[in-house]
């Protein structure tokens, strides 16, 4: 309720005039508030001239977005989604245009209907509009805002330029705005700087940057993208929730079908910059009619698939594992785990500045035991911040653990990697190798594919001059790309081509373990399963083992074997993935099933109740599996095969 008066207030301070430099072919009156839509977009045609000549990235696009609904435009990278949003807000990069097609906008608050097609970028008209009366959330939030300024400034400067109000009126409505999205303090975080905060907080800030002048529209892009699923539950929420407090439209850009499912009240499905189907959300889920539609729905991964079904992706991979990689492997020796983990912890001090100066303490992996047998893939799940990917850094031999063992099989012998020499460490680094989340940051800019599969093979001497190339080449055929493209860089490949890229990279050596650190979270459905598939063949042909890191269980019920769940540095429960999905014993297990947004409409997410749990802490576990100060982790068999933490008092040290 005071939110609501506090930007009633706001409504009358400095109201938006009618712009003053649109044309009167832009502008003309609206109908009666709520008798039509908030955007009306008419055969929009965008292009986009480039060394290549002229490509169309939309191409007759119409859709509309009804006031006070969700309309959610659903699409693979590359199909214009992300153009759409850009061309609205008059941000479309230097070499696009709009070559035709109408945005008509009409504004509930002004009563106008405006015509953003015909408004120039940079004029008064569209500033009054931007960030005003159509706001918009990008999917990455550390990118979208300033690392030199604080929440607070940044927040406050939207006011500040589209309400004329004081430093000190603007400061107040920033942190009511932080308060309506459930900032855990919103005092203190007018004065942090973006890189304090987690990924989930960001984009609760970047969120309440959108809203703070009241929008008419809120365009969301991917706004939970690279969201571990708990935070994504709760950012879907806080939209929902806001959305009915400002009686806000949303136009929702996304590739996730179980979002839509939850979100939307009207979608639109776009490919190559048209629209191959749109209608209402029971239409679309209940009665798919265009084949890619459907080609969509069935590259999503379920927890109701068969053991021998796979995914369907609209374009499959060729995968062919290379002849070196047959001859390179060795057969699978004992029963003997190729990897265990012997009650490693590891612990970072951080210097903290302000008011609570002094070191803050974090137990990264706290006690974490876990083995992992030749052949398997043992996925490893949890929210951001729980230590899965330290975990995989330790097993990597990036990080020393600060106690515990980390034992490797090498010909037979269980071997602790702190007592490795280094020349055992750098053969140690040919048998285990790692894909990462990102493939842009992680490949170079600077080499050719070619050297980038060279790379490796260069590092460890492996072969001649002549039989690295040779080597090389079947790396990239192996992955589902040509020959052709080892003379060309990162940049001029789409994500999932870079991913496959990065696949290649990490079996150059031949190795027996790969990590795979979150290697699908940031792709779409289509491409996320070709690179499941990919990894799932090449795991069947070669007896790879996987250590396969993820925050979404359905992708990991998918590929892996065994599930181990992990939260707060701790592994809270082990056991074969069927256990985990149908008979999961912990809360917070619990949680993360109940937070993976489905494609269906019978399985819609409770934003309440996933609200209200605190699932993701452990003070809030109810017995007996509450774990405090001085209580200590320790798995206990509840079933065959199936461990699950109940803590223990912590023994002092004699």
């Amino acid at each position: 309720m005071r939110a609501s008066k506090l930007f009633a207030k706001l409504l009358f301070v400095n109201e938006l005039s009618p712009p003053r430099s649109a044309s009167p072919q832009s502008e003309t009156a609206a109908p009666a508030a709520g008798a039509g839509p908030v955007l009306d977009i008419r055969d929009l045609v965008v292009d986009f001239t480039g060394d290549d000549g002229v490509s169309r990235a939309v191409d007759g696009v119409s859709l509309q977005v009804p006031r006070g609904s969700t309309v959610a435009l659903v699409g693979e990278s590359g199909s214009g989604k992300t153009v759409i949003s850009q061309a609205l807000l008059g941000i479309l990069p230097k070499k696009g245009r709009i070559v035709s097609g109408q945005m008509l906008f009409c504004d509930p608050r002004s009563g106008k209907t405006v015509d953003l097609a015909g408004l120039d970028p940079m004029s008064e008209a569209m500033r009054c509009i931007r960030g005003d009366r159509i706001s918009i959330v990008f999917q990455e939030p550390m990118t979208a805002l300033s690392p030199l300024h604080t929440i607070g400034d940044q927040l406050g400067e939207v006011v500040r330029l589209h309400r004329g109000v004081g430093r000190r009126e603007a400061r107040e409505l920033s942190a009511e705005m932080l308060r309506l999205v459930q900032f855990p303090d919103p005092q203190r975080a007018l004065s942090v700087y973006p890189f304090e905060l987690s990924g989930g907080l960001r984009q609760r800030a970047v969120i309440a940057m959108a809203l703070m002048c009241r929008p008419a529209l809120l365009v969301a892009d991917e706004p939970t993208t690279a969201l571990d699923v708990t935070i994504q539950a709760e950012v879907l929420h806080l939209i929902r929730r806001v959305q009915g407090e400002l009686d806000m439209s949303v136009l929702l850009i996304t590739h996730d079908f179980g979002v839509v499912a939850n979100m939307a009240d009207h979608v639109a499905v776009i490919y190559r910059g048209r629209i191959m189907e749109s209608g209402s959300i029971d239409d679309v889920f209940r009665h798919p009619g265009h084949p890619y539609l459907k080609s969509l729905l069935n590259a999503v991964p379920r927890f109701d698939m068969g053991p021998d079904e796979r995914l369907q992706p609209i374009r499959p991979i060729d995968a062919r594992p290379a002849v070196f990689l047959h001859r390179d492997r060795a057969a699978p020796e004992s029963a003997t785990p190729l990897l265990e983990l012997r009650d490693v912890s590891k612990i970072y001090h951080l210097r903290r500045t302000g008011p609570a100066a002094g070191l803050r303490t974090i137990r990264a992996m706290d006690d974490v035991s876990l083995r992992v047998k030749s052949g398997e893939c043992l996925g490893l799940v949890g929210q951001s911040g729980s230590g899965k990917t330290t975990t995989a850094k330790v097993i990597l031999g990036a990080e020393d653990p600060d106690r515990g063992s980390v034992l490797y099989r090498f010909d037979g012998e269980a071997r602790d990697l702190s007592t490795l020499s280094s020349a055992e460490r750098f053969a140690f680094r040919r048998r285990v190798q790692i894909i990462f989340q990102d493939p842009f940051s992680s490949l170079s800019p600077r080499m050719t594919v070619r050297d980038i599969l060279a790379e490796p093979l260069v590092i460890h001497k492996v072969g001649t001059p002549e039989e690295r190339q040779e080597r090389v080449k079947e790396l990239i055929r192996m992955v589902g790309l040509n020959v052709s493209h080892l003379r060309r860089y990162p940049h001029s490949f789409s994500g999932g081509q870079r991913q496959r890229i990065g696949i290649a990279r990490a079996l150059a050596l031949s190795p027996e373990l790969l990590l795979c650190d979150e290697p699908v979270s940031a792709l779409d459905v289509s491409v996320q399963a070709q690179i499941l598939n990919l990894l799932k063949d090449l795991k069947a042909e070669l007896g790879l083992t996987f250590v396969f890191v993820s925050h979404n269980l359905a992708v990991v019920d998918y590929i892996a074997d065994r599930v181990a769940v992990m939260c707060a540095g701790r592994i809270v429960e082990l056991a074969d993935k069927r256990a985990i999905i149908e008979e999961a014993r912990h809360p917070y297990t619990q949680a993360l099933l109940k937070a993976i947004p489905t494609p269906s409409l019978d399985q819609k997410l409770d934003f309440a109740a996933l609200a209200q749990e605190g699932a993701s802490d452990p003070a809030c576990w109810p017995e007996p599996y509450r774990l405090v100060d001085g209580m200590e982790p320790k798995l206990q068999e509840v079933a065959p095969g199936h461990f699950v933490c109940v803590p223990q008092a912590r023994q002092r040290a004699a």
